[in-house]
C-alpha cells in the first residue's frame, strides 16, 4: 500500500477525524520541541531518548538489497510506513518555518530522522503533564501581568490625581487639606477672612466695631500653599495614607488704609467733644516737705499713635484692640510721676530743705538752711516745681556775694595804731580776706542740692592774719614813710628795727606808696634796673645782695652805695621808690621776713 493510499486510508475510512487529530497534536509536539530551547536537564534527557530511539530502529531496519527479508509485510507496517511519511510532511514544515538565531550547545545537529513509534513509545501522561504545566503557567503569568497592568494602571492614575492634590494627611494652619487642590485650600482661607470685624474700646466710651466690608479686607495669597504642593511628589501618594504631616503657612491679608483712617476718625473716642486733656505730675510743699502729685491721664486720642495700633491690630487679624491697654494712642501727660526730670526734682527740693551749711569767720557764724533754700525755688499756681538752673544759680550768687560784702577786708581802711603813739588809716587793695565768690558758689550750689549739712570756712581767694577789723594780727612789719624807720613785730614782739631812705619825694613817680603789702619773693643776689631807654641800655643798674618786692617793683634791698639812711634823706635824695636798708640790716631782714607777714607803709 502506497503512502497515498494510506493517508486517503486514514482520512477517508472510519475514525479518520480522530487519528487525524492526535496526529496533528502529535507533530504540535515535535514542533514545540523544535522550536522552544529547552532546560538544561530536560535537553540531556531528550538527547539520551533520541539516541536510544536511533539505535533501536536502526537494529530493526530490513535490509534495502532484499525487501523480502524478515517477517510479513502487515497492516502495523503500513502504519509504520505511513507514520513515516507524515514525519517527512513534519521535517519539510519545519525546514520552511522561520527559526531565531541559536547558541552552539552540546546538542546534537537537526533532526534527521525520528521514528514515530519511539516518539508514541514516551509515556503519554509526561507529555500531556508537560504541557498541562505549560498552559498553566501561562495562564498565571496572564493573570500575573493583568493584575501588575491594572495595578500599575491604579498607582499611576492615583499619582496623576495627586499631582495638583494634597495627599491624605495634609494639614495646613491646622485645617484638613487631604485631596484638596491649592485653589481650594486657598479658597477655604479666604472664607475664613470673609467676616472679619474689629472691635474698637477706649477710654470712658462705649465698644464700637469696624467691619471688614469698611475697610475692604480680604485674605491675599503668598503662594506658599501652591509652594507646599509643589514640593509634594505625586508617586508617593501612598506615603500620606499612614501618616500625617502638618505645616503653616502665612495668612495674609489686606486691606484699604485709607479707609481704616476714616473709620478710625468717625469713632466716638476720637471726637473731641469726649475728650479730656491729660494733666501733668508735678512738685508740691506738703506738710513740710515737698511730694509728688500724680499726673492724670485725659482721654485725648492721639490719632497718628491711635491709627497706629489700630492697624497693627488688623494688620495681625486681631478682632478687639482697646486704647486703654496702649498709653501711646493717648496723649499723654509732659511729665508723669516716675518722669526722672521729676523725680530728680522731687529728691533736690528735699535736699534743699535737708541742707544746712554753717559758715565760721572767727568767732562769728552765718547759717544757710531750708528755710531760706525754700524760697529761692519756684513754684507755678498749682504749687508744681518750676524749676530755673539760672534762677536757682543766681540766688545761690547772691548769698555768696552778701558774706564777701560782709567779711572781706581786701580794699577796706583800716585804722592802725603806729609804735610812735599815733593813730593812722591804712587801705589796701591786696592784703586782707577775700572770698573767691565764683568758686564758693560753686560749692555751695552742688552741697544745696546733695542735702549737705556741715560747717566750715567759705572758699577765700586771700587770707589775713586774723579776722575782723584789725585782721593785721600780732606778726607784721610796720613802715613808718614819716619816721623813716622800720620794725618787725612778732606776736606783738619787736624783734628787729632799722633806719631807711625811701622813695625820693620831690619826683611823684618816685615816692613810696602807702597801704599794706605782703612779700611777692626773695632773692639773693639780684640786679635792679630802671626803664630801658631808646639806646638799649638802662635808666640805672644796681647790683643788690638781698631783694625783697612787696609792691610791683617796690621792695626791701641792700644799698651799699649809702653812707647814711634815716632822716630827711628822702626828701630829696630818695630812692626811685624802694626802701634802701643798710646791708647789715638787710641781711637780717632777708631770713626773718615770711610771705604772709604783713607789710604796713604809712606817713
Amino acid at each position: 500500500m502506497s503512502n497515498k493510499e494510506i493517508k486517503d486510508r486514514l482520512s477517508d475510512g472510519e475514525g479518520a477525524s480522530d487519528e487525524r487529530t492526535d496526529m496533528e497534536e502529535r507533530i504540535d509536539a515535535v514542533m514545540d520541541r523544535l522550536t522552544d530551547p529547552p532546560d538544561d536537564d530536560e535537553g540531556l534527557d531528550d538527547l539520551g531518548e533520541y539516541d536510544d530511539s536511533r539505535e533501536e530502529y536502526e537494529d530493526t531496519e530490513p535490509d534495502e538489497e532484499n525487501p523480502d527479508d524478515g517477517e510479513e509485510f502487515t497492516e502495523d507496517d503500513e502504519e509504520s510506513i505511513e507514520d513515516t511519511e507524515l514525519y517527512d510532511e513534519a521535517e519539510a514544515v519545519y525546514e520552511e518555518r522561520p527559526h531565531p538565531a541559536r547558541h552552539k550547545s552540546a546538542r546534537p545537529g537537526p533532526v534527521v530522522y525520528v521514528p514515530v513509534d519511539d516518539m508514541d513509545e514516551q509515556p503519554a501522561q509526561k507529555k500531556k503533564g508537560r504541557k498541562k504545566k505549560h498552559k498553566g503557567g501561562r495562564i498565571f503569568g496572564l493573570l500575573l501581568l493583568m493584575v501588575l497592568v491594572v495595578g500599575g494602571c491604579a498607582y499611576a492614575a492615583a499619582s496623576y490625581y495627586f499631582s495638583d492634590r494634597f495627599f491624605e494627611g495634609t494639614w495646613i494652619n491646622g485645617v484638613n487639606c487631604s485631596q484638596m487642590t491649592a485653589y481650594e485650600v486657598e479658597n477655604l482661607f479666604r472664607q475664613k477672612f470673609q467676616d472679619y470685624s474689629i472691635e474698637v474700646s477706649s477710654r470712658g466710651l462705649d465698644p464700637q466695631t469696624i467691619t471688614g466690608d469698611q475697610i475692604d479686607y480680604q485674605y491675599l495669597s503668598t503662594g506658599e500653599v501652591l509652594k507646599l504642593l509643589q514640593q509634594q511628589k505625586p508617586y508617593e501618594w501612598i506615603k500620606g495614607m499612614y501618616e500625617q504631616k502638618s505645616y503653616t503657612v502665612s495668612e495674609n491679608t489686606g486691606y484699604n488704609k485709607t479707609k481704616l483712617q476714616e473709620q478710625l476718625k468717625s469713632l466716638n473716642c476720637a471726637q473731641a467733644e469726649n475728650q479730656t486733656a491729660p494733666e501733668n505730675a508735678y512738685v508740691a510743699f506738703q506738710d513740710g516737705q515737698f511730694v509728688i502729685v500724680p499726673e492724670t491721664e485725659g482721654s485725648k486720642l492721639n490719632i497718628k499713635q491711635a491709627y497706629q495700633v489700630l492697624d497693627a491690630a488688623v494688620e495681625s487679624g486681631q478682632t478687639s484692640v482697646n486704647f486703654a491697654d496702649t498709653p501711646e494712642a493717648y496723649v499723654s501727660a509732659d511729665v508723669t510721676q516716675n518722669d526722672q526730670a521729676l523725680q530728680s526734682a522731687l529728691e533736690a527740693c528735699n535736699n534743699y530743705t535737708r541742707a544746712s551749711i554753717t559758715y565760721t569767720f572767727g568767732d562769728r557764724t552765718e547759717t544757710l538752711d531750708g528755710n531760706t533754700i525754700k524760697d529761692w525755688l519756684q513754684f507755678d499756681e498749682k504749687g508744681q516745681l518750676v524749676w530755673d538752673d539760672n534762677s536757682f544759680q543766681q540766688h545761690v550768687a547772691d548769698y555768696v556775694a552778701q558774706l564777701a560784702a560782709t567779711y572781706d577786708t581786701v580794699g577796706t581802711e583800716r585804722e592802725f595804731q603806729t609804735t610812735s603813739g599815733r593813730t593812722v588809716y591804712v587801705s589796701s587793695s591786696v592784703y586782707g580776706w577775700k572770698i573767691d565768690q565764683s568758686a564758693e558758689t560753686a560749692q555751695l550750689s552742688k552741697e544745696i542740692q546733695s542735702g549737705t549739712q556741715t560747717t566750715r570756712e567759705p572758699v577765700f581767694s586771700q587770707t589775713a592774719n586774723a579776722y575782723g577789723v584789725n585782721d593785721l594780727g600780732n606778726t607784721y612789719i610796720e613802715v613808718d614813710l614819716s619816721e623813716q624807720h622800720m620794725y618787725y613785730y612778732q606776736n606783738g614782739a619787736d624783734i628787729f628795727e632799722s633806719d631807711f631812705v625811701s622813695g625820693n619825694m620831690s619826683y611823684a613817680d618816685r615816692q613810696t606808696h602807702a597801704g599794706i603789702f605782703t612779700l611777692y619773693y626773695k632773692k639773693s643776689p639780684d640786679v635792679l634796673r630802671g626803664t630801658m631807654k631808646a639806646d638799649g641800655t638802662y635808666e640805672y643798674e644796681s647790683k643788690v645782695e638781698y631783694w625783697m618786692p612787696f609792691d610791683g617793683g617796690i621792695g626791701f634791698h641792700d644799698a651799699s652805695w649809702r653812707d647814711e639812711f634815716g632822716g630827711d634823706i628822702y626828701l630829696t635824695d630818695g630812692s626811685h621808690g624802694c626802701i634802701n636798708m643798710p646791708p647789715e640790716n638787710a641781711g637780717v631782714l632777708y631770713d626773718l621776713i615770711q610771705y604772709d607777714v604783713p607789710i604796713v607803709c604809712f606817713y
